[in-house]
């Protein structure tokens, strides 16, 4: 009778061909020996569908032969109980890593349903931070503790630790859609995103005299291309967003209406309101043909971005840090400031949200404050016996018949 201890296993030599031992005590567990002399201890047994299976349990001498057996033994009951250890290991084999998921999500939701710029931004987060932390990962293995630990990790950049932990929110969810993940297992939830500061910076009134100062002497002496000084006015003057404008096309301008008709932007098909400021920038630029309206050295071909010439110019300007995206910040202070409402702010910016324009509340109360100074002081003036003070409103006349 044969049981696999250490001096059954030491005694079994190779030969040409592989060599089976198999334990008397535990039918089903054995010793294969290879040629090479590699002795490795494995179970066979028949699936549900009465397939002869063989799956190897270890090395000998990584694992020992008691070890080996106490393996075998559990192995051979989730077998009676129906598991079949040799295609779930290879399932696991098989199984998607993360980054086989990151491909799939860049190719099958990414590129049909979400604009260019946004995928740019989810290949980069994925170069940088998901794939060298988790690509090699299987997908169903992902735990809450992966996630959290990547999370964590970014806790210096909390904007980009947050949209990172968005993305992969969407992509574990679509793993579970997809049939990689059990429904309801998304290891994202209940991972609480960081606080993050809202950049809010308003050019004041001085600031943008200097910008505009800086930008005249530049188109004075040919120091920045001229596309690069329109693109910058028409974000002055319009408070669009700078895709909207880098991407803008003659076709989309409507000189008679005095407007700009997006096809699509952030918040899908868009129309933008032109004052004269902006009209006169449009009708400044020269056309050359080309179908951009802020075009690149290549007529052809629009303006990729702004971000050099827009560092020279604010450093000119003393405005070290503003960024582009502060000038729809101030075209839409200078509006709260004036007494537009909150609800005609919004539809100027091209919100879709109450809530995005909320962040304006407190310089369109101003007007509002300065009103009720005003007014408290007349009424203090009154209280006080200084009527002399007090200037009357003015009032509307009758009107003539």
């Amino acid at each position: 009778m044969t049981k696999l201890t250490n001096r059954t296993v030491a005694a079994t030599r190779p030969r040409d061909r592989d060599v089976f031992v198999w334990d008397d005590e535990l039918p089903g567990f054995g010793l294969r020996v290879k040629p090479s002399g590699v002795k490795s201890y494995v179970i066979q047994y028949r699936n549900r569908h009465n397939d002869s299976r063989r799956i190897t349990i270890g090395r000998h001498g990584v694992i020992g032969p008691e070890k080996a057996r106490r393996k075998a033994k559990k192995m051979l009951a989730d077998v009676q109980d129906g598991a079949d250890p040799a295609t779930e290991r290879k399932d696991d084999r098989e199984a998607p890593t993360v980054a086989e998921l990151a491909e799939k999500y860049l190719r099958e939701h990414a590129a049909p349903h979400k604009k260019p710029r946004s995928v740019e931004e989810d290949q980069r987060l994925l170069r940088l931070h998901v794939l060298p932390a988790l690509g090699r990962k299987k997908v169903a293995g992902i735990t809450r503790a992966d996630i959290t630990g990547l999370h964590h990790a970014m806790r210096d950049t909390p904007g980009a630790a947050n949209r990172t932990l968005a993305l992969l929110s969407k992509m574990m969810n679509l793993a579970e859609k997809w049939g990689l993940r059990p429904d309801g297992s998304n290891p994202c939830r209940h991972v609480d995103k960081y606080p993050e500061r809202k950049m809010e910076r308003f050019l004041s009134v001085d600031e943008l005299g200097s910008l505009g100062a800086v930008l005249a002497e530049a188109e004075r002496t040919a120091t920045e291309l001229p596309s690069v000084i329109a693109a910058v006015r028409l974000l002055m003057f319009t408070g669009a967003r700078l895709g909207e404008i880098l991407n803008l096309e003659w076709s989309h301008v409507d000189f008679e209406r005095s407007c700009l008709r997006l096809p699509e932007s952030k918040t899908g098909a868009k129309v933008i309101h032109l004052n004269a400021p902006a009209l006169e920038v449009l009708n400044g630029i020269e056309r050359d043909g080309s179908p951009w309206v802020i075009a690149g050295r290549d007529p052809d071909k629009p303006l990729v971005n702004l971000r050099k010439p827009w560092h020279r110019i604010r450093k000119a300007a003393g405005l070290d840090n503003v960024r582009l995206h502060d000038l729809r910040h101030s075209f839409a202070s200078v509006g709260a400031a004036g007494g537009l409402s909150l609800p005609m702010i919004g539809a100027l910016l091209g919100h879709t949200q109450a809530a995005t324009t909320q962040r304006y509340a407190h310089l369109a109360a101003d007007p509002l404050k300065q009103a009720a100074d005003m007014i408290g002081e007349r009424i203090r003036a009154a209280i006080n016996g200084k009527s002399g003070e007090v200037v009357p409103l003015d009032r509307p006349k009758d009107n003539v018949s």
